[in-house]
């Protein structure tokens, strides 16, 4: 089946389910992640049919901003639109964005032409993978001299959007990693204490010598993080979850601990927080996954509810990765053949 089949497959999906997105006061911004949404960009967005990107940043210079907001989205997300409905639609938010940057809407999928920040051509579909929007939604913050200042993947809550639009504006991207500007914040909540695992004084995850039967999925938390313990009692011990993860070996690991020695699955002696730091992660919970020869497959610290977690989980299983597909894209072929599953039964 090719591209425009899927696409107009896509689009009927679109127009054809009734949307219910519930929120809950809870860390996690709960919502329906399976359900396909039909979303628009905010007014406020900058129209650009043609994507000269060095010509939109030439102008936000000129205008004293600094610099560019771009969106990749894709069609049908649920977490893009529920990001755009909850953090971008916050006056306050609003107001801070157009007031520091120009923003561009642009969907990872686009074969149309662009030039980027750089003066680089290529299709929209060609820099979203240079970019490596692996998720939907990406923010990508470029600087005044074209530069990328940041990368930032999932949904993010209006509060955690604030503190990340300090980081750039305040350009504490020059001297720290937006995890390390994170953590130096006042907390402004408090969190409960949970209980994580605890290993012994080593950690042997290598895989890269001798090969194991099974992929490895791990997931880093830490005692006291709501947002941690909302994944495992709403995602991970769902029954379609937790009978697919039968098919991975499993490893929680507190992404705080710097004393516990571990072996990565490529054979690298570390620390759990050392490889957290190393994944460039800013919140947890996180997850990484790897090939049964300790090949890093996918990771991610973006919110993951159930259908995200049930197609990652695919991803790695069917080796996806190995086809050339992006995880983004495969979740995208997945709707497309549920909707069509949906459709013989009527």
């Amino acid at each position: 089946m090719n591209a425009n089949i899927l696409s107009k497959i896509y689009c009927l999906l679109l127009a054809s389910i009734v949307f219910l997105a519930p929120f809950r006061a809870s860390t996690a911004a709960s919502f329906v992640d399976s359900e396909v949404k039909h979303f628009g960009y905010p007014a406020w967005f900058k129209d650009t049919p043609f994507f000269e990107l060095q010509e939109d940043l030439t102008k936000a210079r000129s205008d004293g901003k600094h610099g560019l907001m771009l969106l990749l989205t894709s069609q049908g997300c649920s977490y893009c639109d529920v990001f755009i409905r909850k953090s971008l639609s916050d006056p306050e938010i609003a107001s801070m964005v157009r007031k520091h940057f120009d923003s561009i809407g642009m969907d990872i999928f686009n074969d149309a032409d662009m030039v980027d920040p750089g003066g680089l051509e290529m299709s929209v579909k060609e820099f979203a993978r240079r970019e490596r929007a692996e998720f939907s939604p990406t923010l990508l913050f470029y600087g005044q001299n074209g530069k990328r200042m940041l990368r930032i993947t999932g949904y993010q809550s209006p509060e955690r959007f604030k503190k990340i639009l300090g980081y750039v504006t305040g350009q504490h991207y020059r001297s720290e990693s937006l995890g390390e500007y994170l953590n130096r914040l006042p907390i402004s909540k408090v969190t409960h204490a949970g209980i994580r695992p605890k290993h012994k004084r080593s950690l042997v995850l290598s895989r890269n010598l001798l090969p194991t039967s099974k992929p490895l999925l791990l997931i880093f938390e830490k005692t006291g993080c709501d947002e941690c313990d909302d994944f495992r009692n709403d995602v991970l011990r769902l029954k379609r979850v937790k009978n697919t993860l039968k098919q991975f070996e499993v490893v929680s690991l507190d992404a705080l601990d710097d004393k516990t020695d571990i072996i990565t699955p490529n054979g690298i002696r570390t620390t759990a927080s050392s490889l957290f730091r190393n994944y460039a992660f800013s919140r947890m919970p996180a997850i990484a996954f790897f090939d049964v020869n300790g090949h890093a497959v996918l990771k991610t610290d973006s919110l993951v509810l159930s259908q995200r977690m049930m197609n990652s989980l695919n991803f790695v299983l069917e080796k996806a990765y190995i086809k050339g597909l992006t995880y983004q894209k495969f979740a995208r072929i997945k709707a497309i053949e549920m909707y069509q599953k949906k459709q013989k039964l009527k």
